[in-house]
């Protein structure tokens, strides 16, 4: 016997129907790519929302196409997601980070018929324009006023497109299983992977997100994504923030420490989220100039593991609560997140810092499990890491059109490629990558756990560990280590800094100073490339067994 309650599809559009219905005089607010501040309502999003698809109908889109952006957050580009999901294509976000090759391996992989952009990545378009046949033309997102010259063809001008509609239009109908966004894996082995969202899927990310235990938004908040729309779907907010009616507020393209604060201050920020790099400029800015954060609550921070410097001096110099996250763009992309339970606030401050340094606990949708090699499961005592394994309603079953083949094992789980563990409450650690962990005479240590205590010295930028050849323990880490702008650190300030905090054979065996560490176009560390540049390094401790 089947339920007699009404079939009301799951689709993205019901999000901002909703705002505009019930929350339709709040503010969206964007630091906007010519310059000056925008501020409109989430009825004027609804609105233009609308325009915009009647003007994609108009050039020929048709349910299932792909359309590209290559833009900032902005509330142009919010609108234009909701007006290509609103008829049934697929909005294709570009990561303007990317190499050239790459790019154009995404475009004609995915066949973009059109390609919407800010005016900043015109230049990169007309570099790759000959190599990428397949689109049709390019929309750049500003008015005639700010219209550039360029070489592509069949450009048009956004504001000319939407000022040549009106608004009664009613969003096309079709399933909830439909295909609505289209966002690429980092491709950090092999080419970039497509995963492709329905609608479906992101409306129950959405209410997910927005649990109590999960980012837990509400009218009342003022939010911030940081996190730009190309990476992961900015985590879900441009979906979980109108379907509560939440201020939202987009940076644009100025995402260093002053230009955030700026932000967070003058807009009354209470919510935001990005990756620990954003936070590490924001936390310099503030402490040069001696300034203080009036209305902010607390800050998700994901993309990597988060330091523990960065969540002590936001929570003790700020009073700011860090929240830990997890997830990846196979997810949708939140798959937990590290919120106490019952009791922990009573515990001591050096033990509620322990925990908080693991990503946390999942959400509402998300299924969770460790598995050995042969796909066993693994006990979740806290301390057995194993293969972090996921499935949910959010999680992808296959890749854009099979590439990768099967990504599923017999029982429905997707292999996150993380190494983890569960405790008994059910928090997860990420201790890895599975390609990143070092395997040292038979035991396993943790890259990760290495570099958070390495970044915790207050002279230390940035920091990553590698697995080097080593003849007794086959292979032993060597930290590599970026220092601040003006700081001078030796090979034993670190090393003497570490040895209190792990264990002492999982120090590293050396330490390697540079000026930067190579980053993929979502901001992580390409821990292949330094395998490849120390491949032939020997460890000072091989020297001495020579």
């Amino acid at each position: 016997m089947e339920g007699l309650m009404q079939d009301w599809p799951l689709r993205v559009t019901t999000i901002i129907d909703h705002a505009a219905r019930a929350h339709p005089e709040q503010e969206i607010v964007t630091r906007t790519v010519e310059g000056p501040i925008h501020r409109y309502t989430y009825k004027d999003l609804h609105s233009r929302s609308k325009k915009a698809a009647k003007a994609l109908l108009e050039l020929g889109v048709k349910k299932g196409d792909r359309i590209a952006t290559l833009a900032w957050n902005t509330y142009r580009h919010m609108e234009t997601w909701y007006g290509i999901m609103g008829i049934g294509a697929i909005c294709h976000t570009l990561n303007p980070r990317l190499f050239t090759d790459q790019l154009i391996y995404i475009i004609n992989h995915a066949e973009d018929d059109y390609i919407i952009t800010d005016l900043t990545f015109i230049s990169i378009l007309e570099e790759i324009a000959d190599d990428i046949a397949c689109v049709k033309g390019f929309i750049v997102l500003t008015d005639l006023e700010h219209m550039p010259e360029t070489s592509l063809n069949n450009v048009m001008c956004y504001e000319e497109l939407i000022e040549a509609q009106n608004d009664e239009f009613e969003w096309l109908e079709f399933d909830e299983n439909t295909a609505c966004g289209l966002c690429y894996t980092s491709g950090t082995t092999g080419n970039p992977k497509g995963v492709l969202y329905s609608h479906r899927s992101n409306v129950i990310h959405a209410i997910a997100s927005n649990s109590a235990d999960g980012m837990g938004l509400k009218a009342t908040d003022t939010v911030l994504p940081v996190v730009p729309m190309f990476h992961a779907n900015a985590w879900g907010l441009v979906f979980s923030a109108p379907s509560v009616g939440a201020k939202i507020v987009m940076p644009g393209m100025k995402l260093d420490g002053e230009s955030i604060y700026e932000l967070l201050e003058n807009e009354k920020v209470t919510s935001t989220a990005a990756v620990p790099t954003v936070w590490l400029m924001l936390l310099d800015y503030m402490e040069q100039t001696d300034l203080k954060l009036s209305t902010l609550e607390n800050v998700v921070i994901g993309g990597a593991a988060c330091p523990e410097i960065i969540i002590e001096k936001f929570e003790k110099n700020y009073g700011v609560k860090v929240i830990h996250a997890w997830g990846m763009t196979e997810m949708s992309p939140l798959g937990t997140l590290n919120l106490a339970k019952s009791g922990m606030d009573e515990w001591s401050y050096e033990r509620q810092m322990k925990h908080k340094l693991k990503q946390g606990r999942a959400v509402y949708t998300v299924e969770m499990k460790i598995a050995d090699d042969d796909g066993n499961e693994l006990p979740c005592d806290g301390e057995t890491s194993g293969h972090l394994m996921v499935r949910g309603p959010a999680v992808a079953r296959v890749y854009f059109k099979n590439e990768g083949g099967d990504i599923l094992d017999k029982d429905g789980w997707f292999d996150t490629d993380d190494v983890a563990t569960l405790d008994p409450q059910g928090f997860m650690q990420i201790t890895d990558r599975s390609k990143d962990v070092i395997k040292s005479g038979g035991e396993w240590i943790s890259s990760i756990e290495l570099e958070n205590i390495a970044m915790s010295h207050w002279a230390v930028a940035e920091a990553a560990v590698i697995g080097v050849s080593h003849p007794k323990w086959t292979e032993r880490p060597l930290l590599i280590v970026v220092p601040k702008d003006g700081k001078t650190l030796t090979k034993d300030d670190v090393l003497n800094f570490m040895t209190d905090k792990i264990a002492k054979w999982c120090l590293p065996d050396d330490v390697v100073f540079v000026d930067e560490l190579p980053h993929t176009a979502t901001g992580k560390v390409q821990k292949l490339l330094l395998r490849e540049q120390f491949k032939d390094y020997q460890l000072p401790t091989v020297q001495a067994a020579e």
